[in-house]
């Protein structure tokens, strides 16, 4: 367990990205007897709070709380670095006010500048935690003064150890949905732009045959945001996703594609077909995995 993890720990996470990584760190050093002196101050909202709901870690010494407030007192601050909220920034902050060093789960590996700023105000952290090489090159690069920690990624492992490998007659396609951010200049959202760069180029995928299509929402996106879209796919055998678990979800698929989710890093790990539906419009998908294939070089 890296020793900057000083009790009592403040830990903070909105996105679901990094709460994950550090839900399952904390569950491995439990299991080790790591944290039995340990005391947590949690303050999860969003899709953090429902992975936490879904999966607890039975932490001997823990308080849940509604505010950052819950900071004051403690010697370390452990956060999520999302984009759906300013909560994890916020915790930095104030963290910095109080003098109490700050520790940064950086989940991804892309756009890492801008986790560290909102509204013009950057807020570094004394350490930055990543879960593979190149993701701590990428920081090292990026953050010269603040110090990076690369940890095993126990949450792929975890994720991956659980997904058997593909059934011989299986024709599920998963589709994992992440919001983009981008309409690269067309009007529309991204993310809607790679689902019909998708559909166009199925057969690139999946050959010839019928194909069952799974959406997997991400954790933050709207209950209804996907129903338009599937309703105007006139023949195709598209349903949402109603499992909790993305291993479950890959399990049940030969194929897995999106634009650049994390939930394509564990379904390439897990031998499944892996695809990045970025169209060619937009920018190359920049996960550093070389087996996931880009659908713009099918075309």
């Amino acid at each position: 367990m890296p020793t900057k993890l000083q009790s009592p720990v403040a830990v903070v996470c909105h996105d679901a990205g990094a709460a994950n990584l550090v839900f399952a760190w904390l569950r491995h050093w439990f299991d080790a007897g790591l944290l039995d002196q340990h005391k947590f101050n949690l303050v999860l909202q969003g899709p953090a709070e429902k992975a936490w709901q879904h999966h607890p870690v039975p932490l001997p010494h823990l308080e849940l709380h509604n505010s950052l407030d819950a900071i004051e007192g403690c010697h370390s601050v452990l956060t999520g670095t999302g984009w759906a909220s300013n909560l994890e920034h916020q915790a930095r902050q104030t963290a910095q006010a109080l003098d109490i060093p700050s520790i940064a789960v950086v989940d991804h590996w892309v756009n890492y500048a801008m986790r560290f700023e909102r509204d013009g105000v950057v807020v570094l952290p004394a350490q930055i935690w990543v879960a593979d090489v190149a993701a701590a090159r990428l920081a090292q690069a990026q953050f010269e003064g603040v110090p990076v920690l690369e940890l095993p990624n126990v949450y792929l492992h975890q994720l991956v150890r659980h997904i058997p490998p593909v059934p011989d007659d299986c024709r599920n396609l998963l589709y994992v949905l992440e919001p983009v951010r981008n309409d690269w200049g067309r009007g529309v959202q991204g993310e809607f732009q790679a689902l019909d760069f998708f559909v166009q180029h199925l057969a690139e995928v999946v050959g010839q045959g019928p194909v069952h299509i799974t959406l997997r929402p991400h954790p933050s996106d709207p209950a209804d945001k996907y129903t338009a879209w599937i309703q105007a796919q006139g023949s195709l055998n598209i349903q949402l996703d109603q499992q909790m678990d993305l291993n479950q979800s890959i399990a049940q698929a030969r194929w897995v594609v999106g634009v650049e989710s994390f939930a394509l890093v564990v379904a390439s790990a897990a031998g499944r077909e892996t695809f990045s539906s970025l169209p060619p419009w937009a920018h190359r998908c920049r996960l550093p995995q070389a087996n996931i294939r880009h659908l713009q070089d099918l075309r």
